[in-house]
């Protein structure tokens, strides 16, 4: 057994469904799972070698869990050529995936090992990732590449195996060389699961059936991912509701909710990235289908048309999490970012509808158990006896958190945390303390990502 001990914690913010904090308390973990939350643990009858933290001053969270990513696109981050304000969407897009085309295997391993390095130094434990990007020359074998670069840094990951099957001359945005057959694509998904899902509780790999969106796929493509997710029993993924809504229509006679409804690609086992421009209809019939969403606030920022209806999908009990997206639309992979970003959205709009904006403590759990239940868990996304060890801590004895530390539930959403924290353990173990990666040389793994991106994208 591997014993460790958080002592004289602050605060533990549990995420709890009863938004329990427990004050100067204790939390021990035993191999994966938490064993024991109580103030003034002994260790007594505990093995010797139990690594024991001082963590006075510490506030303690469960680890934050990305519904919504985009890894590869880590390699053209604030690239002034690919400037959102130069361009409409459709024309960024037509700028941008030939240069996704250009990325081969090892960037994909790479650009993951990237992604996932910011994520854990932020907080985060869980990442899900929609890898579309299918370049011909590439090959198959990239989510799998993914799953090598997850074990490297420690991460739980959730592996959305996504893909485009409709070719530009019929109306999608995708390059040819990006293009797969429907077949190939299930085909590959199965693979995937049969090679590395594990369906088991604490497991750390998952894989998720995720076409990448309606108006860049056939609908056999849709169609047979529901009929092998439920024949697989894992989960369905897609973009919904960013703008292609009104293109679906035109095109099927139906807008997108009603396609995916269609088709049953609705469900408590399915979840979409995004929805900002869904209407109070659309809202309801995911709120009734038990439907989820991934929110990511910071690409609303570079579209600049609605702010995502939160308050409303609130307001019917929508399953809600949050997502970085991809850095194609977000340049960073920090989701506690992401938890202060959707707030402040919030309260830009709060006057123009009619639902009132959640409280700062729901956006952490959107974060954390909301999450949780968006990729089908309960065994992480609160910190409770019995729960997978994922969590971070945040050394609050320091002069910018003086007058902040009486609602340890609001800190971060209210005051939009930038700096790394000081503890991430996944899974039991702890893999980033005091500003490094136990284990890994980080410059090693910073020097070999950027020989890529110079190779790939700089052509050097």
């Amino acid at each position: 057994m591997s014993y460790k001990l958080l002592k004289s914690c602050d605060a533990i913010v549990t995420c709890d469904f009863d938004g329990t904090i427990h004050r100067n308390c204790d939390l021990m973990t035993n191999n994966n799972i938490i064993e024991t939350i109580s103030p003034n643990i002994s260790t007594e009858l505990l093995p010797s070698d139990i690594e024991v933290i001082d963590a006075s001053g510490y506030f303690v969270y469960p680890g934050l869990i990305n519904t919504h990513h985009h890894f590869f696109q880590c390699f053209v981050r604030n690239n002034a050529y690919l400037d959102w304000t130069k361009y409409s969407v459709i024309e960024w897009l037509d700028l941008i995936y030939p240069i996704f085309s250009r990325l081969d295997e090892d960037c994909f391993y790479h650009s993951s090992i990237v992604a996932m390095a910011e994520l854990i130094k932020h907080g985060c434990t869980t990442a899900f990732d929609h890898q579309y990007n299918y370049p011909h020359h590439a090959g198959k074998r990239l989510v799998d590449r993914q799953f090598d670069a997850a074990k490297l840094l420690g991460m739980r990951f959730h592996a959305g195996r996504g893909g485009n099957t409709l070719p530009k001359s019929e109306g999608s945005t995708i390059p040819d060389e990006m293009l797969e057959t429907t077949d190939e694509f299930i085909s590959d998904c199965e693979r995937l699961i049969d090679t590395y899902h594990e369906p088991e509780m604490l497991s750390m790999r998952k894989v998720v059936i995720a076409p990448c969106q309606p108006v860049n796929s056939y609908l056999e493509t849709f169609v047979q991912s529901a009929l092998l997710a439920r024949d697989k029993n894992v989960l369905l993924h897609t973009h919904v509701g960013e703008g292609e809504s009104d293109v679906m229509h035109q095109r099927t006679g139906m807008r997108t909710v009603d396609w995916c409804d269609e088709i049953n690609f609705l469900g408590s086992d399915v979840w979409f990235a995004h929805c900002w421009e869904l209407n109070s209809a659309e809202l309801s019939k995911l709120a009734k289908s038990r439907t989820g969403v991934s929110h990511c606030p910071e690409p609303v920022y570079l579209v600049g048309a609605e702010v995502t209806p939160i308050a409303e999908m609130a307001s019917k009990n929508i399953r809600l999490s949050l997502g970085v997206d991809g850095a194609a639309s977000n340049d960073n992979s920090n989701l506690m970012h992401c938890i202060h970003s959707a707030y402040m959205l919030q309260a830009l709009v709060a006057g123009t509808h009619k639902h009132p904006v959640p409280k700062p403590k729901e956006f952490l759990n959107y974060a954390t158990s909301g999450g949780a239940d968006c990729l089908g868990r309960k065994d992480i996304g609160m910190l409770k006896v019995g729960m997978g060890a994922d969590l971070f801590a945040i050394n609050t004895d320091k002069l910018e958190y003086v007058g902040a530390k009486h609602d340890p539930e609001s800190l971060i959403t209210k005051m939009g945390i930038g700096a790394y924290v000081d503890i991430t353990m996944i899974n039991g173990t702890i893999v980033w303390q005091n500003g490094e990666f136990l284990g890994l040389d980080e410059k090693k793994l910073m020097t070999e990502a950027t020989t890529h991106v110079n190779r790939i994208i700089y052509n050097y």
